[in-house]
């Protein structure tokens, strides 16, 4: 019943005090410090009640100074006080508000004490080793921080002894080892004692028995000699311990005895009763804080309320005005239904724009393919009569009138391919494919296309190939030589007596991507700064002013764009007088299975030596002469006719091992005829010769029953080289069909 009494007057009293901390005088930082100072010295002299008091004192005017650091100084005091009352659990929670005050501040000193001392809570207190260890080294992380060597010392007493706690000697031993360096430096004396136990109990585990036995009746005379006394309780338990070990059972207890003794002495029950009593008040300063937040929180509902009437007034006068404003809206409502209709009536004017610009589009797209078309069919003419020329008269091969002649239709024939592809692009109508190639053989291809026109200049051509490069890779060579042919012509067509450089090196691997750098370089006329942002665009030709360097202005503007489909960008280099260099890094794949399969693919002509018989459906009479002389000067028999109904009625009666055919004919088109000569069940493999782009009509020239389309002008080889893939194929499926 006493102690009931206690209790209930102290809450009493700290009710009635309530009001007097309603409005708290201020205390100076100066006097909350001092404050902490005095009940952390309470608390070394083991005067817990006092202690108590005062970091309770301190700790309300620190929070009424809304000073952090002052704040989590009290509460640690106040923890520490727990820890020596063995209220762990309080402890904990007391540190732990300090750690949080403690956080907020830049004071990297106190988070160093509250770390280390959460740490020896959860070693020795709680046998949490693992959770202390960790705010062991936090502590160590601060200490390190602000160089303070003393309170590194001190923490790695206490890891040093956590780690010996569980027997963990090998862990431990470092810091040890580091404390017996640098202790007497740094150390506090408070500590020796702790420091000679230590040192025993290793050279106890280690098995140095006189030293082990020196080092703890050392720390037992410094225990002795100094006023802490609870270093010198757990030293005369350790010692009991490895004394139980060694079998000297009487000095074991003996040792035992004074550790039960000292301990008794420390916590007597009187302190702790006092100690106690302190410890309510300040537990009932915690239950003040809430009510006060309570109160506060009352406060603030009362100042809402009175907010609330003012804004219920402001609402009413808002509505007043929205009121008026809905009326000005009434009165403008007329004005933008007017203003509507007339938006109306643009967005129509601009919708039929829109679909005037598709349609235009559309009809550009269809006359470029058109004049393509139209000037392909002459110029397949041209070049071939050309090289009739050149092979049935061989003393003509040096004539410079025609070579110029092969020059200009060629020249001719590359302008139409860049207005096609410049065109193709904008459509986005350009697929990347996967084929297998050699970089190599491709570059050299190249540069031996391009020797007549680097002649022109008495240019030199020089090729600097990567040997890290692997031999096969897989990709889009078709656009790769349309970009270098590109950039290589352009050096050329503007350097004079000088050299072209294509450099390719291997810049780096990912996985199967292989990134190949491309650097194509000259030394020529160069490009001024002011121009160089502007070369990549359409139909923009620097320099024309002084030279004529001929052209149509879209071959750089076609890398760039191609280089988009890769997704890769070009880089330029340039100065008057000095030359130009353009890099530019595409990624292929290196997949020697995939390279083997694609190859292995690649269908072998299994023809005889026989000679083939070919049906030509060509409606041109030159162009029926060029074809003709091709297919014959490589032993094809040779069967022309110059309309689809020709074309069906011959096959009605003789059979052909090939039937090229033309597209764009009077009567009936090519489409059509190959329909009709599917439908008559003959299935001779069809190529459509034809001067439209192959993308255009590879939609319906498959429907019709085309098996493959090659665009005039066009390569001789290409050319024998789809007859033979074809005819082996027709082979097969033949041999097929009897098995």
């Amino acid at each position: 019943m006493y102690q009931i009494r206690i209790v209930l007057l102290l809450l009493a009293l700290n009710i009635f005090n309530v009001n007097c901390y309603s409005f708290p005088p201020t205390h100076s930082k100066k006097e909350i410090s001092k404050l902490t100072k005095e009940a952390s010295k309470y608390l070394r002299n083991a005067n817990f009640e006092k202690s108590l008091i005062t970091s309770r004192l301190a700790l309300h005017h620190a929070i009424n100074a809304k000073d952090d650091n002052l704040i989590a100084n009290s509460y640690n005091i106040i923890a520490s006080n727990y820890e020596k009352l063995s209220e762990y659990d309080k402890a904990i929670f007391f540190f732990k508000k300090a750690l949080i005050y403690g956080n907020k501040t830049s004071n990297d000193t106190i988070k160093s004490w509250i770390n280390n001392n959460l740490g020896n809570i959860y070693c020795f207190e709680k046998k949490q080793y693992k959770k202390g260890i960790n705010y062991y080294k936090n502590s160590l992380k601060y200490s390190d921080k602000i160089s303070d060597s003393s309170k590194i010392v001190l923490t790695k007493l206490n890891i040093t002894w956590a780690y010996f706690d569980i027997g963990l000697f090998d862990e431990g031993f470092p810091h040890l080892k580091f404390i017996n360096k640098y202790h007497k430096k740094y150390g506090d004396e408070s500590s020796v004692v702790a420091l000679n136990m230590l040192n025993g109990m290793y050279y106890g585990f280690k098995g140095q028995h006189e030293k082990a036995n020196a080092s703890f009746l050392l720390s037992i005379k410094l225990g002795n000699e100094g006023i802490e006394k609870s270093d010198l309780s757990f030293t005369h338990h350790e010692y009991s311990k490895y004394l139980l070990k060694k079998g000297d059972y009487k000095k074991a207890y003996e040792n035992l005895a004074l550790y039960d003794k000292i301990s008794e002495e420390i916590f007597n029950k009187e302190i702790l009763k006092k100690a106690n009593m302190a410890g309510v008040n300040l537990e009932l300063d915690e239950y003040k804080r809430e009510i006060e937040k309570i109160e506060i929180e009352k406060d603030s509902q009362y100042e809402s309320l009175r907010k609330s009437k003012i804004i219920v007034l402001l609402f009413v006068i808002i509505l007043g005005v929205l009121l008026l404003l809905l009326y000005t809206l009434y009165k403008n409502n007329n004005f933008k239904k007017k203003t509507n209709n007339e938006l109306t009536l643009a967005n129509d004017k601009l919708f039929i724009a829109k679909e005037k610009a598709e349609e235009a589009s559309i009809l550009k797209s269809q006359f470029v393919s058109t004049i393509t078309h139209e000037l392909r069919t002459p110029l397949y003419g041209v070049v071939g009569i050309t090289n009739m020329l050149l092979d049935e008269h061989k003393e003509l091969a040096n004539s410079p009138h025609l070579s110029s002649l092969k020059f200009s239709a060629r020249y001719l024939l590359s302008l139409v391919n860049d207005v096609l592809q410049i065109n193709k692009i904008e459509e986005n109508r350009i697929i990347l494919e996967n084929l297998t190639f050699n970089i190599s053989d491709e570059i050299n291809m190249i540069k031996n296309s391009l020797s007549f026109l680097a002649k022109n200049n008495n240019n030199f051509i020089i090729v600097n190939i990567d040997q890290a490069i692997p031999e096969y890779l897989i990709g889009d060579k078709l656009r790769l030589s349309q970009i270098i042919i590109n950039l290589v012509s352009n050096a050329l067509k503007f350097t004079k007596n000088g050299e072209v450089f294509i450099d390719v090196n291997l810049a780096k691997i990912n996985d199967k991507s292989h990134f190949i750098e491309f650097k194509i370089r000259d030394n020529g006329v160069g490009i001024a700064i002011e121009d160089q942002d502007k070369i990549f665009e359409k139909f923009v030709q620097v320099g024309r002013k002084e030279v004529d360097y001929q052209g149509t202005g879209l071959g750089l503007s076609i890398v760039k764009r191609l280089l988009g489909l890769f997704g890769s960008d070009i880089a330029l280099e340039s100065a008057i007088g000095i030359g130009t260099e353009f890099t530019f890094t595409i990624a292929f794949e290196f997949d020697p299975e995939k390279t083997n399969e694609i190859i292995n693919n690649i269908p072998v002509d299994l023809s005889s030596n026989k000679q083939l018989k070919v049906l030509v459906v060509e409606d041109n009479k030159i162009n029926q002469i060029v074809t003709e002389k091709i297919l014959k000067k490589n032993n094809y028999m040779c069967t022309l006719v110059d309309d689809g109904y020709k074309a069906i009625k011959i096959l009605e009666d003789e059979s052909f091992d090939i039937i090229l055919m033309d597209i764009n004919m009077p009567l009936i088109n090519g489409f059509e005829t190959s329909r009709r000569i599917r439908f008559k069940g003959i299935e001779t493999p069809i190529i459509a010769l034809t001067a439209f782009d192959k993308e255009e009509i590879t939609e319906e020239a498959i429907s019709a029953g085309i098996d493959d389309i090659i665009v005039k002008p066009f390569d001789s080889a290409k050319l024998f080289k789809i007859i033979n893939v074809l005819i082996t194929k027709n082979k097969r499926h033949d041999l097929t069909t009897v098995l």
